[in-house]
């Protein structure tokens, strides 16, 4: 029986090195990457696949560039197109792959995009500034959107605002490709609600809180043509010491959905915890150190063995075998250097 094969997509800053996305090919049994190829693109904040695994979309100055991806998992370019505005943080497509949304940080913009059957990124069908003012003068004072993703039924677009606290929620339009608000869902004060991820079966939302270092756990369901959100649970990533700051950074399920990660910088952690499918909880297997400054992301291998975590700071990526059963994480080989990464996603060839 053939092994499944795996490519790794990470996206990097681009300073002093015109390669903002790196690709390698996985070692599922030792655990490792090994460098394949990499794309020239500059400041690549994030990347997706979309759903038919067809294309891989990322976030470049200005804009979002399309790429095929190809039969051994080498990137080949399709287009860009301008989100006009600044730089975006996050993108995702709908459940069709007919949309793209772009969530932009810095100037507190959503960007909806329509995509052709092709992969390629045509125009922009809609966009929407948030407004208002937040709670904390330095960093809080106004919108920062720093996610934006689709319930599992193709029917809302939720859309944290870290700078406001909430996540937006908007009805979404298929035909036109446009968004209408729908409710707001509310964080704790000052929690800087950061990724959003969804449960297999679309029930439950998973929202990180970059201050609060913590997940808030709902459930999902639409009634009478209404979304209806319930706050189930709240975990915490890390333990908060007096005089210490950390933050949590991103979202990441296992390939399976029966494990959900998360990362701390500060702290310099990852925490992993088991998915009840059942009832959308979670509980925490282990919170570890990662050997490297400010994970921005982390993610398991898709057999659940091993983690990588990108360190965002010192420049490297560490990785780790894992004992889901014993709650272990042990470093497995040496560092890699990759400047500044952001993100990492796995794909099956």
């Amino acid at each position: 029986m053939e092994k499944d094969k795996y490519v790794a997509y990470v996206s990097t800053y681009t300073q002093g090195d015109k390669n903002g996305i790196k690709i390698y090919d996985v070692d599922m049994e030792k655990g490792r990457f090994i460098e394949k190829d990499k794309v020239e693109i500059t400041n690549s904040s994030y990347v997706t696949i979309s759903h038919n695994a067809k294309y891989l979309y990322s976030i470049t100055d200005f804009g979002v560039e399309s790429y095929r991806i190809l039969k051994d998992g080498s990137l080949e370019f399709i287009n860009f197109a301008s989100n006009n505005g600044m730089r975006g943080c996050y993108l995702a497509t709908d459940y069709t792959d007919r949309y793209l949304f772009v969530a932009g940080y810095h100037d507190g913009k959503l960007t909806v995009l329509k995509l052709a059957e092709d992969g390629s990124v045509g125009d922009i069908t809609d966009e929407i500034y948030h407004k208002g003012l937040g709670i904390i003068a330095e960093r809080n004072s106004r919108p920062h959107i720093n996610c934006a993703r689709m319930t599992h039924d193709n029917r809302y677009l939720l859309v944290a605002d870290q700078g406001m606290d909430h996540v937006k929620v908007y009805r979404f339009d298929p035909t036109l490709g446009k968004v209408a608000l729908a409710d707001i869902v509310h964080s704790e004060l000052d929690a800087n609600p950061r990724h959003i991820k969804i449960s297999r079966d679309g029930r439950y939302i998973y929202i990180v809180n970059e201050f609060k270092c913590s997940i808030d756990v709902f459930s999902y369901e639409e009634k009478s043509g209404q979304p209806i959100f319930e706050k189930l649970q709240t975990v915490s990533t890390c333990e908060q010491e007096m005089g210490s700051f950390n933050a949590a950074s991103a979202l990441t399920f296992s390939d399976d959905h029966k494990y959900l990660l998360s990362s701390n910088a500060g702290a310099n952690s990852v925490v992993l915890y088991e998915v009840d499918e059942a009832t959308g909880h979670l509980r925490e297997i282990f919170e570890l150190p990662v050997g490297g400054e400010y994970p921005k992301d982390a993610s398991l291998f898709p057999n659940n063995k091993f983690l990588v975590s990108l360190n965002h700071e010192s420049n490297s990526m560490t990785f780790f075998h894992v004992n889901v059963e014993q709650g272990t994480m042990i470093m497995n080989g040496p560092p890699i250097k990759v400047d500044v990464p952001n993100c990492i996603t796995f794909h099956k060839l």
